[in-house]
């Protein structure tokens, strides 16, 4: 098995991949006479193909142990995939660049605690993996026609571990 290092998910590492959620002063504005703000625009849902919609669901994870062995990374080639916690629990984020329609070598990202990730369309990545217990999550992602799944086995399995 290879090693897949663990490292702190960022915005700047995450960015070819897709886009950090986390509250940001940057982008804002207070709302509703003041008594609630708004932190707007903080990814981008990508859809596309026939008939495409966003679609907006609720998942329940239950937690994985690290060490973890990566066999297998997927794909949405017709819309991005967001994923937002309801809970304080750090998930495990697995992301690989595309090389020639397979993917290259895995990066692994541990979030802090209400961190979310919106998958680009086309990226590569790990299943959800959440970590320290039962988690709940918001999804956002493709609805509608058309095949919005790839996956690609490793024939050596990554072991994803902190080091």
């Amino acid at each position: 098995m290879k090693s897949l290092p663990i490292r702190p998910l960022s915005r700047v590492e995450f960015a070819p991949f897709g886009d950090v959620i986390e509250l940001d002063e940057a982008k804002s504005f207070p709302i509703n006479a003041g008594k609630c703000v708004r932190y707007h625009d903080l990814a981008t849902v990508e859809t596309t193909g026939p008939a495409g919609r966003a679609l907006i669901s609720l998942l329940r994870g239950e937690p994985y142990e690290i060490p973890l062995p990566l066999k297998m990374v997927e794909r949405h080639p017709l819309g991005s995939q967001a994923f937002v916690p309801l809970t304080e629990n750090a998930f495990l984020v697995v992301v690989a660049p595309d090389e020639d329609g397979r993917p290259g070598e895995p990066i692994a990202f541990e979030t802090a605690p209400g961190q979310g990730v919106n998958i680009a369309r086309n990226v590569w990545h790990g299943i959800l993996t959440p970590l320290n217990g039962v988690s709940d999550f918001v999804v956002v992602d493709r609805g509608g026609e058309g095949c919005n799944l790839e996956e690609h086995f490793f024939d050596i399995p990554y072991r994803v571990e902190y080091v």
